[in-house]
């Protein structure tokens, strides 16, 4: 049971997390209580967070599938019970957990006969599967199934064209968000004068991360838009820092926050490093940014085939792209 405080004037709010709970692999229930609150503040914060939860939290899914010798996506393949297009829709109910910004890509590879489940597909370390026993497909034949996934994380959802791309892959629809329904309800109390409410919030998720979870990274993406409104903007368009306002208390642990979690979504993949060393810090496990900033310049050149011009490259791109270095030891 989680509670945390805020003081406003002489009202203390009060949050806290009533109950919390697995249905099953892929489905989370949490149920979350706000109060005291004046009136009208339930509903304002209701519709904020319930769109936030439902709209401003990023995801992870499976956006296209390409397979040789497949002419359309209503076709049959002799040897597999299903039809392509209910394979794509199973691909599509694949719940995946990761901090991927971007895109990478995957694949199946099995021989029949049996089932093909989630756990057969192959996936990048820094991506997992929510549910292993996720049903793909039914081999009824000793036939060889390979097939190459794009996965993708995003916010909101993307709709597939109704088209066959020019390397015969077929697009998926995708909803990332992994909050699958969010209820709020407002109890009022006091008198008329003096009314207060209490604010009552449900969350299902889709297992990829927790409704607290969900909670806490759709608050902080939504005090991220509002920040924009304490600047105020000069004459020739630019924003600056309003010097009137009032620092919040909250803000340095939201900066905190939110820079922590930018430097787990930046892979390291997406930087100027030359091939050899990209491959190198892979073969070490390093993917991420926030993976590399784990390391020392000592514990780089511990690297196999790693050479101190090759921690001068990180260390200028370190600099150039992020305003930040490694120590020489930890």
């Amino acid at each position: 049971m989680v509670r945390e405080k805020v003081t406003v004037s002489t009202r203390t709010l009060q949050w806290k997390c009533l109950e919390s709970r697995p249905d099953s692999k892929r489905l989370y229930y949490g149920r979350f209580i706000l109060s005291p609150l004046m009136k009208g503040q339930a509903d304002t914060i209701g519709i904020a967070v319930r769109r936030a939860l439902l709209g401003e939290i990023e995801g992870t899914c499976i956006t296209r599938v390409k397979s040789e010798n497949v002419p359309h996506e209503y076709s049959t393949i002799t040897g597999i019970q299903e039809s392509v297009h209910e394979i794509l829709l199973n691909l599509k109910e694949i719940v995946l957990r990761s901090k991927l910004y971007g895109t990478c890509e995957a694949s199946i590879c099995v021989r029949g006969p049996g089932y093909v489940t989630a756990q057969d597909i192959i996936l990048p370390t820094y991506v997992e599967i929510v549910d292993n026993k996720q049903h793909i497909a039914s081999l009824t034949e000793p036939i060889n199934l390979g097939i190459g996934l794009k996965i993708e994380g995003n916010r909101g959802s993307l709709k597939k064209t109704p088209r066959v791309f020019q390397d015969g892959s077929y697009p998926i629809d995708a909803v990332f968000t992994p909050v699958r329904n969010v209820n709020y309800s407002i109890h009022s109390y006091g008198n008329e004068n003096e009314k207060q409410e209490i604010l009552f919030l449900e969350i299902w998720t889709n297992g990829s991360l927790t409704p607290q979870e969900a909670l806490q990274e759709a608050s902080i993406n939504l005090i991220d838009l509002f920040l924009r409104f304490l600047h105020k903007e000069d004459e020739t368009g630019t924003l600056e820092k309003n010097p009137h306002t009032i620092p919040l208390s909250p803000l340095p642990l939201y900066d905190k926050l939110n820079k922590l979690r930018k430097k787990k979504s930046i892979f390291i993949d997406q930087s100027d490093l030359s091939p050899r060393v990209y491959n190198c810090l892979k073969r070490s496990n390093i993917y991420t940014l926030l993976d590399l900033l784990n390391n020392s310049q000592e514990d780089l050149l511990k690297i196999d085939h790693f050479r101190p011009e090759d921690v001068k490259q990180i260390l200028g791109i370190l600099q150039k792209h992020f305003a930040i270095d490694l120590p020489y030891q930890k």
